[in-house]
């Protein structure tokens, strides 16, 4: 569109130009239109955001069996590691025997072939399909986007992934769906083809923990707010550190400035005429 408009007012074609121009402006109203086509998400309140709060371990461990359970039938968290679970869901021997259940393609062994071995600890959580072809295959030809990032890839992230979870809802009158789409006011123009994921009751958590559609969502968008920044609490402990040696630094500065400098400031100049 860019290219006619330059060679239409480069050449002196201005009734070209006027429908270069109307066109454009036509697609950017349609834009609009559809960005406008969507409700803000809801605004939650997310203990482990606070400036001295952490990740709860519970939510952590059962966002973990929502997305085992239920996410990882269609999407995948490529960038998260069995090893990386140690201490924060589950303790070693369950996550070694966690992973022993799963079968991994490894190789080339010592005849060139690949093989199949249980997974073990240094690998990535598995993935539900081999690739993007399968992936769409199976969806109607959507591709389920990979979760390890999701968080930070939508706007008010965690606020956003919470609203699509719990917003699905019959379309309004006068809203078309398609087949093998869902209503959700809270995803772009309303269609979204990913069926609504959470039902009440739809996992037992161990701790006996009621699991509502709330519940399993404020769990498992904790859960992927860990694997986007699974460094957050290291980070905030080093910023405590760091304005406790910085606090020292300017105390002993100031009062070493001090004692440097008080016989001069003190000091009485006298001048004795010859």
């Amino acid at each position: 569109m860019a290219f006619r408009l330059r060679t239409a007012l480069k050449h002196g074609h201005k009734v070209a130009a006027a429908a270069g121009v109307t066109a454009a402006s036509t697609a950017t109203a349609s834009v609009a239109f559809n960005s406008d086509d969507v409700v803000h998400p809801m605004e939650v309140e997310w203990d482990h955001l606070g400036l001295f709060s952490s990740y709860d371990c519970g939510a952590l461990r059962r966002g973990f069996q929502v997305y085992r359970q239920v996410c990882a039938t269609c999407h995948s968290i490529e960038r998260i590691h069995y090893r990386e679970l140690v201490g924060v869901t589950h303790t070693t021997e369950e996550l070694v025997e966690m992973a022993s259940e799963v079968e991994v393609v490894d190789g080339p062994n010592d005849e060139g072939e690949m093989f199949e071995r249980p997974a073990k600890l240094t690998d990535p959580l598995p993935k539900p399909y081999e690739n993007e072809e399968q992936g769409r295959n199976a969806n109607a030809g959507a591709y389920p986007p990979d979760l390890s990032l999701m968080v930070k890839a939508r706007h008010s992230g965690q606020d956003y992934l919470f609203s699509i979870l719990t917003g699905y809802c019959d379309a309004p009158a006068g809203k078309p769906m398609m087949p093998g789409l869902y209503y959700n006011p809270y995803f772009p123009g309303g269609a979204i083809a990913m069926p609504p994921p959470l039902n009440d009751g739809g996992v037992e958590y161990e701790d006996g923990t009621p699991a509502t559609i709330s519940q399993q969502a404020y769990d498992v968008v904790q859960f992927l707010n860990w694997c986007a920044e699974p460094e957050a609490d290291e980070r905030k402990k080093q910023a405590g550190q760091y304005m406790v040696v910085l606090a020292f630094t300017a105390l002993m500065s100031g009062y070493y400035k001090r004692f440097k400098w008080s016989p001069y400031k003190t000091r009485a100049i006298s001048y004795i005429k010859p």
